[in-house]
């Protein structure tokens, strides 16, 4: 490769590492091209793109965008799910193919800067899509706003019934 090639495939992998949250690091040997281009495809439905690296240029890349924690997690064949905006989808992704190819194998991710091991990404994958989380935490808070409503209705017909009752015996009494 010349050097101009390996300092445009560094320039391109220093911006993508600067566009990113999150990204997902795998070992994707034994992955035919299929298999590959399959990932690929169920990656980017989660808005991520895999990029099949060299471990130099990406640790000079990762130098250059100052992740030098990506570096721990650079041996041996290395596949990088860059992820958009959906954070746990890309894992969610990941997961699902190591686990149903056996040949995929996790190392570990960069979330915000901070490292993930293998467990981690599986942990994110594990959670709940933004929209239950969303839901989720909107029901908790309507719970306490509902129980409010309800008590307020009580004690505002109960304010009514008892004005109704002083009407009604004081129209009673001014009648009899």
């Amino acid at each position: 490769m010349l050097r101009k090639e390996k300092e445009a495939i560094i320039e391109e992998t220093v911006r993508l590492l600067s566009d990113t949250e999150a990204l997902y690091v795998s070992d994707y040997r034994g992955l035919t091209v299929a298999q590959l281009t399959q990932l690929r495809a169920a990656l980017r439905e989660r808005g991520a793109e895999l990029h099949v690296l060299k471990n130099t240029l990406t640790a000079i890349a990762a130098e250059r965008a100052g992740c030098v924690n990506l570096k721990e997690l650079l041996n041996g064949p290395t596949a990088v799910a860059f992820c958009g905006e959906d954070l746990l989808g890309p894992a969610k992704a990941l997961s699902d193919y190591a686990r149903a190819s056996q040949t995929l194998v996790l190392r570990g991710g960069l979330l915000q800067g901070s490292v993930l091991d293998a467990d981690g990404v599986r942990r994110l994958a594990a959670l709940p899509s933004r929209e239950v989380l969303v839901g989720q935490v909107v029901s908790t808070v309507a719970a306490p706003l509902a129980g409010l409503v309800t008590v307020l209705q009580g004690t505002i017909s109960g304010f009514v019934r008892a004005l109704n009752q002083v009407a009604e015996q004081r129209a009673a009494a001014g009648g009899a």
